[in-house]
């Protein structure tokens, strides 16, 4: 019996729910990194004749849909279940791409865009969500070998997607309809799998809100007899109430995501012109940060099961830190590709164990929302990051985005650090 026991502590891998969104996360990943990375830019501006500044605005207008519904998306995840609230979302992918294959100006492109992202807008908190439900099912409550997981289904998408579409672009022709309608058969795939997820994690009962004035002794109200303002406005009473994090967490989720938001726009830039390296060597290179990291994801995740998120956030960080000054100062391939290395196993600390960190401070109540609430915030970084990288790369040097984001991962010690010893501070007078 104790053997049975220790079984169910960590959330199986291989559990259904975890390897249907391992597929969503890949394919949509997969569909969106080969529009933004290796079709749109080109198509706009090439075939479209479209200028720069349109394009950005379009990549804008995605960055911005995807950010700005991730907290009602999850709320209303809570609401109506996984199944449908990703089959609906995953639909306006596939509106998105039909939209894309036939648009032929930047109007039709843009809003195409815009519906890209709030199509993916719930995937984050939906997965999030389901990896904290199942952890409270176990009896440890660790999350952070699924959390490798799923990190790990995304950047092999993002980083696949691409490579894939200029596969079928060299030996199609340079055929952009093809291209596009390969990715719509993508997209179609992607619903499809949406409609076996489950609707409810745990116990069959429908969602309930709880008069948050009443005792707990009291019946539960169903959600759906509830006018939607007056559900609104009780999930955002009982947030408040059962939402009880440091307040340094809000900045660390900002800048979590803006170091990233940092290097994004210049890293091609980057290694073209300060390393002088040819297509192939820069595919090596991020194969040398992207490769590694994905191969380190899971046995990553597993040890932050075992071990728990501090040591692996202290140690990833300050990783960081060190290995992206270090990529800014190179000017020698073989550095460059040991400082890459460096900056992909620090990754791979970090992603897991930080998702993990964050699950420990969701409340049981309305987790949906309280995770499109953090991933809102961290999105916010991203949306940043490029526009002061841009600035800095080309006002003060072509190093100093690097240099930046080596700043913030140490800032990112720091808070940690501090949350750190303000919860366990809390404990010890609790």
């Amino acid at each position: 019996m104790p053997g049975k026991i220790e079984q169910r502590m960590h959330i199986k891998l291989a559990s259904p729910f975890i390897m249907e969104m391992w597929v969503i996360i890949f394919l949509v990943e997969f569909v969106k990194g080969s529009l933004l990375v290796a079709l749109l830019p080109v198509y706009m501006e090439n075939i479209l004749g479209l200028s720069v500044t349109v394009v950005g605005f379009a990549f804008a207008l995605q960055y911005l849909g995807d950010n700005l519904f991730r907290s009602p998306s999850g709320w209303i995840m809570e609401r109506i279940g996984y199944r449908w609230a990703m089959t609906g979302a995953l639909l306006l992918i596939l509106v998105a791409v039909g939209m894309i294959v036939y648009a032929k100006d930047a109007v039709s492109l843009s809003v195409a865009c815009l519906i890209l992202g709030i199509g993916t807008s719930p995937l984050w908190p939906c997965v999030m969500t389901g990896i904290t439900e199942l952890a409270g099912l176990t009896k440890s409550g660790s999350s952070g070998a699924a959390m490798g997981a799923v990190e790990m289904a995304s950047l092999a998408g993002t980083g696949i997607g691409p490579i894939t579409v200029n596969f079928l672009m060299d030996h199609g022709g340079k055929s952009y309809q093809a291209a596009f309608l390969f990715l719509l058969g993508c997209a179609v795939l992607v619903v499809v799998v949406a409609l076996f997820l489950p609707k409810r994690i745990g116990p069959s009962a429908p969602h309930v809100v709880r008069d948050m004035d009443a005792t707990v002794s009291e019946v539960a109200v169903p959600a759906k007899k509830l006018r939607p303002l007056e559900s609104l406005r009780r999930t955002l009473h009982q947030v408040r109430t059962t939402l009880k994090v440091s307040r340094l967490l809000y900045p660390a989720l900002f800048l979590q995501a803006f170091a990233i938001g940092l290097m994004t726009p210049v890293v091609t830039l980057f290694a073209r012109t300060e390393l002088h390296v040819t297509p192939n060597q820069f595919s090596l290179l991020l194969i040398a940060g992207g490769g590694i990291t994905v191969l380190a994801l899971i046995p990553a995740g597993r040890l932050v099961d075992r071990i728990g998120t501090t040591v692996f956030l202290n140690i990833g960080f300050l990783l960081a830190a060190v290995s992206l000054a270090l990529f800014s100062q190179v000017r020698w391939l073989p550095f460059a590709f040991g400082a890459v290395a460096l900056v992909g196993i620090s990754y791979a600390l970090i992603l897991p164990a930080w998702n993990a960190f964050l699950a420990q401070q969701v409340p049981k109540g309305e987790r949906g929302t309280v995770w499109g609430l953090f991933l809102t915030l961290q999105g916010s970084g991203m949306v940043a990051g490029p526009v002061l990288s841009g600035k800095l790369w080309d006002s003060v040097g072509h190093g100093v985005p690097f240099l930046a984001s080596a700043v913030v991962m140490v800032l990112l010690f720091v808070l940690h650090l501090l949350i750190v010893h303000r919860t366990k501070l809390k404990l010890k007078l609790s």
